[in-house]
């Protein structure tokens, strides 16, 4: 029943702790679409190049996040955060002075990606999740995506006005500081990897992996979720460029970034509260169906400021929606006891699609000099992650099944 042996690591400790972490970590990485057209611009880079970097971050984290859940299952998350803190703050700090493309692809890649995954916001959920009883777990993971995206509200606006202020390099200087503030934060997550209210059934992480690997909705999960880390790593990368390229305002591109930031606070609650009462894999279908007609209005929409900001406010609210209903699915099928291992496994998926997704972003405007191909790509993968959660079942497994009927 014990969370942590620390009389003060209480749930509403873990709660603030999880979601301030939340709030920088996916604050500064929210921030890096802003410096693609001033750094390529400065160094004479094409786009794909620094598409690239970003490209190799996202696949990074997605291979490694699974060895990060596992360690945050075995020994907690304070560790584990702290170190990928301090791989971030090195990755932003090796940005600000790279002067080659293999510098870049290093320190805004290499190191980032280990940042990433190893300070991974869903690291911090999990542990929040194991504070809380099973009834407040699915609203916890509203809350903590929430707060991702407070982040993403807060910083791009900060990061263009440092940019506009002090140049690209400073800013990322100053981003890199501001993310060492989550080990002050990460010393306050459990250092006890045991779920409270739940009952031990004695399976070990090896064996969960194979139980959730043999589930066809699990491998459909991944398959799925493709489809997010395609959408939200394109447009937060690329966004901002395409809006410089219509000759609209840089500010206009961090404006776009801030409103999906604070549209997504009120769609990660509902998605949470959604999905206690509701279908959570219904919900994943309406969500990318969602997205893909968001993403036709845009392209046949004039292209104004206000079409642009509409269309963040209508995919802020789809933005990582997701993430509630993934998890939510993953802990009442698996259960609890080893949620970040398994979302690791499925974020993976993401992953892969957000590497795509940024990469492709990168080659399809250094060839055609327009972004409109991939918008129609995120139209189809939309569609057809909306097809693929139809048929992913919900029903926990027999073994959780019978552990929560002793809790």
């Amino acid at each position: 029943m014990a969370i942590d042996e620390r009389k003060w690591c209480t749930p509403a400790v873990v709660m603030v702790a999880g979601c301030v972490i939340a709030v920088i970590g996916m604050g500064t990485r929210g921030t890096l679409g802003l410096f693609l057209e001033p750094m390529s611009s400065s160094l004479s880079w094409s786009r794909e190049t620094y598409a690239l970097a970003m490209a190799i971050q996202n696949l990074l984290w997605g291979i490694l996040l699974p060895f990060a859940g596992a360690l945050t299952d075995r020994y907690g998350a304070s560790w584990v955060i702290s170190a990928g803190a301090v791989f971030y703050a090195l990755g932003l700090w090796g940005m600000s002075i790279a002067d080659s493309v293999l510098m870049l692809h290093i320190s805004g890649g290499i190191l980032m990606g280990l940042g990433s995954a190893f300070a991974a916001f869903n690291l911090a959920i999990a542990a929040m999740v194991k504070v809380v009883g099973a009834e407040r777990r699915l609203l916890v993971m509203g809350v903590g995506t929430a707060a991702t995206s407070t982040g993403q509200l807060i910083f791009s606006p900060m990061a263009q006005g440092m940019i506009s202020s002090f140049g690209w390099s400073d800013a990322l200087v100053y981003l890199s500081f501001i993310s060492l503030l989550m080990i002050s934060f990460a010393v306050l997550l459990p250092s006890n990897p045991e779920v409270r209210d739940e009952v031990s059934t004695g399976q070990g992480l090896s064996e969960a992996i194979r139980e959730a690997f043999s589930q066809r909705g699990f491998i459909l999960l991944m398959i799925g979720f493709f489809a997010c880390g395609f959408h939200v790593a394109f447009i937060g990368i690329h966004l901002p460029a395409y809006v410089t390229d219509l000759g609209l305002a840089p500010q206009v591109g961090a404006y776009c970034l801030a409103l999906i930031g604070l549209f997504n606070i009120a769609g990660s609650f509902l998605s949470g509260m959604a999905g206690s009462r509701w279908s959570k894999t219904y919900g994943l279908s309406w969500i990318y169906l969602g997205r893909a007609l968001v993403i036709l209005g845009l392209l046949v929409a004039p292209k104004t400021a206000l079409t642009l900001y509409v269309f963040s406010a209508l995919m802020g609210l789809l933005w990582l929606s997701t993430i509630p209903l993934t998890t939510g699915v993953v802990a009442e099928v698996f259960g609890v006891r080893y949620v970040a291992t398994l979302y690791g496994f499925v974020f993976f998926g993401h992953q892969v699609g957000s590497f795509i997704g940024v990469w492709l972003g990168g080659v399809f405007y250094d060839r055609y000099g327009s972004y409109d191909g991939m918008w129609w790509a995120g139209i189809v993968v939309g569609v057809l992650a909306a097809l693929i959660h139809l048929p992913i079942s919900e029903k926990p497994l027999p073994r959780v099944a019978a552990a929560s009927a002793v809790a």
